[in-house]
């Protein structure tokens, strides 16, 4: 696997980072790693398919509507990357049996392994990232970081 040189996010004077700068930074060199070893091997995948994967691992026989509704996202573009997906055999259609106009999306066993790789890959990465780290340590991480995240998600 090549070393990714992915610079784009990082500061030269890491001193000086505010908080969330430095959790954004990291959860790019996440991404930016665990990217690079799916492009690296035998997948050609990028970050936006492997969520629109996720989704139907999570929503079987969901719609392209269910997933513009529950992500927010533009038709138009996930009308692609569904396309993209099913070219490659990532995912299955099936007509709804209600409605013959909806198409029902499911994972292929291709887009399963895909995905078990995707996890395995992440699970290589977290125990990387908090290598050294004490148990409590893990904990405490998560706990803080479960209050920004609730802090940013309460109204102001």
């Amino acid at each position: 696997m090549r070393k990714s040189n992915d610079n784009v996010n990082h500061s030269c004077d890491s001193g000086n980072h505010d908080v969330l700068e430095l959790i954004h930074t990291v959860m790019h060199q996440y991404r930016s790693q665990q990217y690079q070893a799916l492009r690296d091997g035998p997948h050609d995948i990028t970050h936006m398919e492997s969520k629109v994967l996720n989704y139907f691992a999570r929503h079987a026989s969901a719609t392209q509507s269910d997933l513009a509704r529950d992500t927010g996202r533009d038709k138009a573009q996930l009308a692609r990357l569904i396309k993209g997906l099913r070219e490659r055999g990532l995912l299955d259609a099936i007509a709804d049996a209600q409605d013959r106009r909806n198409v029902r999306l499911t994972l292929t066993a291709d887009g399963t392994a895909i995905l078990q790789e995707l996890h395995t890959q992440a699970k290589h990465l977290t125990r990387k990232a908090l290598a050294g780290f004490a148990q409590q340590e893990q904990a405490q991480l998560f706990a803080l970081l479960q209050r920004v995240n609730a802090n940013l998600n309460t109204p102001t």
